[in-house]
């Protein structure tokens, strides 16, 4: 991670210096001052709109030398339409100032904030500076011949701006929120070797309990004494023991009701006994990134010292075909004491999720319950990688989480819940079905009123299958190809915006 400073007075001495542009091509004093340093390039080059017209995330490199003969890389960025600008679209920017000193192989450089701006100059800073630091993530530790060259060279920044001491308080805040989100990248990551549920389990510990998270981990016999047979059917064919790993953050007013986050942790997903094709089967180690969000909005939580209280509640377990493993057919009995039929072992994120739910909220009597998991390949069909589906027995909390989504860039959509869904899954012998009855139709619905089941009566609750959101195959403005972390941002906000004293 790169060091990021904030300043009242830019050092022109660095390798690169950052203009950011709107789309009227207003330049501050500062920038004028700049581009008299270096005969004019800036000025000049604004002159055909052809080459740069400052519309949001254009950049132009540009490179020259200063009256004393010093070489320069002078990188603009357009703003576009200062009246249109969001915190988060700041933080866009950042990932692509990064991106660009990057290309350039710069270990230093100075970002001049721009003052006519109706955004707050000091959120504005301080979004840039955590979009560069989101940017700059990597998950090379297993690369034993990375080039000098493919490694991240930026390691100085300074942005420029009024007020740094303010600037510099909002970034530390959000620098809370990114280590959880580097967390849950860091977990998505691991190969599934490395990360199973005991040693994720491990992991959580070691990450959440020095930040005083009291930290449970439940093995199978005592899943067993819950009774948590769909859980447990799950990861029965797997030689690595499923665990539960219970994440209480108190930081609000002692004895008020938490708010319950649950998470799928199918730490690697065969489909078991129903196989999957073996065509990528390698992604599926990302099969707990559901878990992930909540381990990493706890930690950002706990970081940050919140003031609120929080459980969080994942069921960790491997998907594998073996001897042992469930077979399609099989009836489990779930901690509810509602028996579901196994259609499709590869239908496994529900089960899980029916468990931890339900121990969630009858342990805890929480305010609302959460639940996200990369559940179903329908959602993806529906809605690509742009949203998130969004499912909710609650019209107020489905809007606060919108609300919150929308703030941070982490979209949802929301999706229906009808009796007719319930009707799809029926079994015939038993209280539930893990499977739609129609091939193909409406499976991210019928995979949501399957946990809903699994909601006691007047909770508020609402599911989030985050299937085609916890994986970046190209790479964009904050995240690098790989794991997103998706979530984190999104609790985070939505828990500050409601529950925070």
């Amino acid at each position: 991670m790169s060091n990021i400073t904030f300043s009242s007075s830019p050092d022109f001495n660095n390798q690169a210096i950052v203009v950011l542009i709107n789309d009227q091509l207003v330049l501050d004093e500062q920038v004028l001052l700049l581009d008299q340093h270096y005969h004019g390039i800036i000025s000049k080059t604004l002159q055909n709109k052809l080459v740069f017209d400052g519309k949001f995330g254009q950049h132009k490199i540009l490179t020259s030398t200063n009256k004393n003969g010093d070489f320069k890389y002078i990188v603009l960025m357009g703003i576009g339409d200062t009246k249109k600008l969001e915190n988060y679209m700041f933080e866009q920017l950042g990932g692509w100032i990064y991106q660009s000193l990057n290309s350039c192989k710069v270990e230093s450089a100075n970002i001049i904030m721009p003052s006519h701006m109706e955004a707050s100059l000091l959120e504005a800073a301080a979004s840039v500076g955590s979009g560069m630091v989101l940017a700059s993530y990597r998950f090379d530790k297993y690369k034993t011949k990375l080039k000098s060259e493919d490694k991240s060279q930026v390691k100085n920044l300074e942005i420029f701006t009024r007020e740094p001491e303010g600037a510099q308080k909002i970034f530390q805040e959000k620098n809370s929120i990114i280590s959880g989100i580097f967390l849950a990248r860091d977990c998505i990551s691991e190969p599934a070797n490395v990360l199973y549920p005991e040693s994720y389990s491990q992991i959580i510990v070691d990450e959440l309990e020095p930040l005083d998270v009291d930290v449970e981990v439940h093995g199978e016999r005592e899943m067993r004494n819950f009774g948590m047979g769909a859980l447990l059917g799950v990861g029965q064919g797997s030689q690595n023991e499923s665990k539960l790993v219970v994440m209480i953050y108190n930081g609000g007013i002692k004895g008020e009701a938490p708010v319950a986050l649950v998470g799928k942790g199918v730490t690697f997903d065969t489909g078991g006994i129903s196989l999957k094709p073996s065509l990528n089967m390698g992604d599926m180690k990302c099969d707990m990134a559901g878990s992930a969000a909540v381990v990493g909005c706890i930690k950002a939580l706990a970081h940050r010292k919140a003031k609120v209280n929080v459980v969080g509640v994942i069921g960790l377990v491997e998907n594998m075909p073996g001897g042992n493993a469930q077979r399609p057919g099989d009836v489990v009995t779930t901690m509810s004491g509602q028996t579901a039929e196994v259609l499709d072992t590869d239908a496994e994120g529900r089960l899980v999720l029916a468990d931890a739910i339900w121990y969630a909220q009858d342990k805890f009597k929480p305010k609302c319950v959460i639940d996200l998991a990369t559940l179903t390949g329908a959602i993806v069909v529906a809605l690509g990688n742009s949203f998130a589906g969004l499912f909710s027995n609650s019209d107020d909390l489905s809007n606060r989480l919108l609300k919150a989504g929308a703030q941070v860039d982490e979209k949802l959509w929301r999706m229906p819940l009808h009796k007719d869904f319930d009707e799809m899954i029926k079994s015939d012998i038993a209280d539930v079905a893990n499977l739609g009855n129609v091939r193909g139709a409406a499976g991210s619905s019928t995979a949501a009123h399957f946990i809903g089941r699994f909601i006691k009566e007047g909770v508020d609750w609402a599911h989030l299958d985050i299937a085609g959101m916890a994986w970046e195959k190209k790479g964009g403005a904050t995240s690098p190809k790989g794991a997103v972390g998706f979530g984190v941002k999104l609790l985070n906000q939505f828990i500050r915006d409601n529950y925070e004293g």
